[in-house]
């Protein structure tokens, strides 16, 4: 017989974390959210289930797994070939714990890794029931020898063992098949509580105790409620944010002090989002840089996505009780959709502050999902606070009414006088790109920073290539989503610090080529800009990097933009719209004017079009359509949305992944939608560790110059 310490938890890969170790770690952080959840939770069942959960990883197939003994015989081999699913074995140690409890930890530890039906994997408690006879006895094979572990740990905390024969706990788990069988609709707090004490131990180890400090704290906003920050240049900073009402709609142009507005309107924690996960990194950075509590975090949409003949969808758990996290939406989106998760997700945002930032830029399919994520929002009792540079007036009334009209919502807008002030725009049209280097001979004789942007990264890494060897002296960089985590970071500060007009180190001539990563947040500024037509609200956004520093002597000062007229398809966006956002633009090198801009929007979009995803929801007509302990296997995000939803890293990054930790695997991985990378999966070797990530064998110099390249269809990031 082994000592308590020999039986693991986490395989070595993963720290060869004990089972005690883990189940305390598990226990403190539950004890803690438990607590801390807007949610009326009896902590001390939550604290047993957390000492449940994982007991039945001390079953001898898990710890043959776990420890990657091989049989050394066919025989040896077919006595592991079962199905074994840890929180099933767990639950055989029910009777050691009051009957009247057993319900409430059967929804702790019974769903706390698989949806208990139509699992994706197939391996939930009901699919496993009806598809292998054998699955309760599977589930206790040896259980003489190995259940005195989980009596072990059991009595570590106080709670009387007692001795349970295998009968007992035969007759546990199907009085836990028989309660999960009648299961009603609805969704599970107590799975989204354990889930995420787990996620968040299982990250942190030996750390959690530390980390747990300085969850669920109100963000200290004094940095952006300073009084000195308070100036005409900023017309937000000078508008009171003293209003009763819960929620807030602002529009406002670019540079007017939103970011700073929408903060101070805030009470509790603070959930930031942004459209594109560009943004992110850049208000991460912000908020880290200003605020002092310790929690920030920065949520990635990364998917654990499976290619093997079928999709697992694993949206990646936001760990929970941050003071502020910046996301995308698409990250909250399992509240609508029922994807893994969703339940976590819904207690760790319930009675917050959500800023949805640049609401606008969505449309189609993302746009529905917006606008009932903020439904589903409101029936979680969040404050929303809703900021945008330019949206169709459809959408404004329509938002404005599921907030609750004006008795609910303080609505800020500048006036006409005000948005006079921020004309600083004159338009060129280009028929096509032929006339780009002669722009661009003139912009470097003037020693201009110019920024060209194009709507899909393989058109701007084949861009930057020809206007490389064109101008081989002008300084220069590419910047799209494809690169690394950790080096985004490091060239997103590099734009900043070198290329920016009026702060970047140097007064010489440079060029930066881009995607609609430059879009939104990032504070930088250029003399000139040439760009491929995109829809209005995304032109409007990418106007705002040229001309963008507010001072004395820059307001009634005008830059150039030129912009290329659609062609071809017009992928990644609808033509139809190009063609209508194109001619609404003036010409000539004439003067965008701020205050024509609502009319101009609303003439591109005259209704309001969101497709209908009704049938994806888990809320509809007042009720929940989704059973308990379940969640969606329905890879809704992956089809329909096309996010950054699949990873790529390099072939030289491989040993270094398998090897580092959550985190340092996070700032490996380039993002990229699956749509791109499922055409040719079957040629790149796919991990089976952190998000599954495909290994791409491009050379390290080729990724420095241009980023990831694959052979793709036109899309966009």
């Amino acid at each position: 017989m082994k000592e308590l310490n020999k039986i693991l938890a986490k395989s070595v890969n993963y720290g060869g974390l004990t089972l005690l170790d883990h189940t305390i770690q598990v226990t403190d952080a539950i004890t803690l959210f438990a607590s801390k959840y807007k949610f009326d939770f009896n902590v001390e069942i939550c604290r047993k289930g957390a000492i449940l959960h994982d007991l039945g990883k001390a079953h001898p197939h898990f710890q043959h797994k776990i420890n990657q003994i091989n049989g050394s015989s066919l025989n040896e081999n077919r006595k592991w070939d079962y199905t074994h699913r840890h929180e099933i074995s767990s639950l055989g140690f029910l009777p050691c714990f009051e009957k009247s409890e057993w319900n409430m930890l059967i929804d702790l530890v019974i769903g706390h890794h698989k949806s208990i039906e139509n699992d994706p994997s197939g391996r939930g408690l009901l699919d496993l029931i009806n598809e292998e006879r054998d699955t309760i006895s599977n589930h206790l094979i040896d259980w003489e020898e190995w259940h005195c572990y989980g009596l072990e740990i059991l009595s570590f905390f106080g709670i009387p063992s007692c001795s349970i024969t295998k009968e007992q706990a035969q007759n546990a788990l199907e009085y836990v098949v028989s309660y999960c069988e009648n299961k009603k609709y609805g969704m599970s707090p107590l799975r989204g509580l354990l889930k995420s004490a787990d996620h968040f131990a299982s990250a942190f180890t030996h750390e959690t105790n530390e980390k747990l400090k300085y969850l669920f704290e109100t963000p200290n906003l004094d940095f952006y409620r300073d009084k000195n920050r308070n100036s005409w240049l900023y017309p937000l900073s000078q508008v009171s944010t003293d209003d009763s009402r819960k929620h807030t709609l602002v529009v406002a142009s670019t540079g007017a002090g939103k970011t700073d507005f929408l903060l101070r309107r805030t009470k509790g924690r603070v959930f930031y989002t942004l459209p594109f996960q560009a943004s992110i990194n850049a208000m991460y950075e912000r908020i880290k840089n200003t605020v002092p509590n310790k929690d920030i975090r920065l949520l990635h949409a990364t998917s654990k996505i499976v290619a093997k003949n079928k999709i697992d969808e694993q949206i990646l758990q936001p760990l929970a009780g941050s003071s502020v996290k910046i996301l995308t939406p698409h990250q909250l989106a399992a509240i609508v959709f029922g994807t893994s998760g969703f339940e976590t997700v819904m207690l760790d945002v319930q009675g917050t502050d959500i800023i949805l930032d640049e609401i606008h830029t969505y449309s189609d399919v993302s746009q529905a999902m917006v606008l009932e994520i903020v439904k589903a929002l409101l029936r979680l009792d969040c404050r929303l606070h809703i900021g945008t540079a330019t949206m169709p007036i459809v959408l404004y009334n329509h938002l404005l009414q599921i907030l609750g009209g004006q008795t609910e919502v303080y609505e800020v807008k500048l006036s006409d006088e005000i948005l006079n002030s921020f004309d600083r725009h004159l338009i060129s049209k280009l028929e096509n790109e032929e006339d780009i280097n002669h722009i661009l001979d003139v912009a470097f004789r003037n020693k201009e920073k110019v920024l060209i942007i194009y709507n899909t990264v393989k058109n701007a890494q084949n861009a930057y290539q020809k206007l490389k060897n064109s101008y081989p002296e002008i300084k220069s960089m590419l910047i799209h989503s494809r690169f690394k985590r950790g080096d985004r970071v490091a060239l997103e500060a590099k734009l900043t610090k070198e290329f920016d007009a009026l702060y970047g180190q140097g007064k010489e001539a440079c060029f930066v080529v881009s995607t609609q990563v430059v879009e939104v947040s990032l504070d930088i500024s250029f003399d000139r800009m040439i760009t491929q037509c995109a829809p209005l609200d995304g032109m409007i956004q990418r106007f705002g990097r040229v001309n963008r520093k507010r001072n004395e002597t820059t307001i009634g000062k005008f830059k150039p933009i030129h912009v290329i007229k659609p062609s071809g398809l017009g992928l990644p966006y609808n033509k139809s719209v190009l063609e209508k956002s194109f001619d609404q633009l003036p010409d000539n090198f004439d003067l965008l004017k701020e205050k024509d801009l609502q009319y101009k929007i609303d003439s591109v979009y005259p209704t309001l079009n969101t497709n209908e995803i009704d049938v994806h929801l888990i809320y509809k007509n007042g009720k929940y359509g989704i059973r308990e302990l379940c969640n969606y296997k329905k890879a809704v995000l992956v089809d329909a949305l096309e996010i950054e939803s699949a990873s790529c890293i390099l072939e030289c990054d491989r040993g270094k992944y398998l090897t580092a930790n959550w985190e340092e695997r996070l700032y490996l991985e380039i993002p990229i939608n699956y749509k791109t990378i499922s055409r040719h999966k079957s040629k790149f070797e796919q991990l089976e560790v952190g998000a599954y990530p495909f290994v791409i064998p491009q050379s390290e110099d080729i990724y420095q110059k241009y980023g990831l390249q694959i052979v793709e269809h036109d899309n966009f990031f």
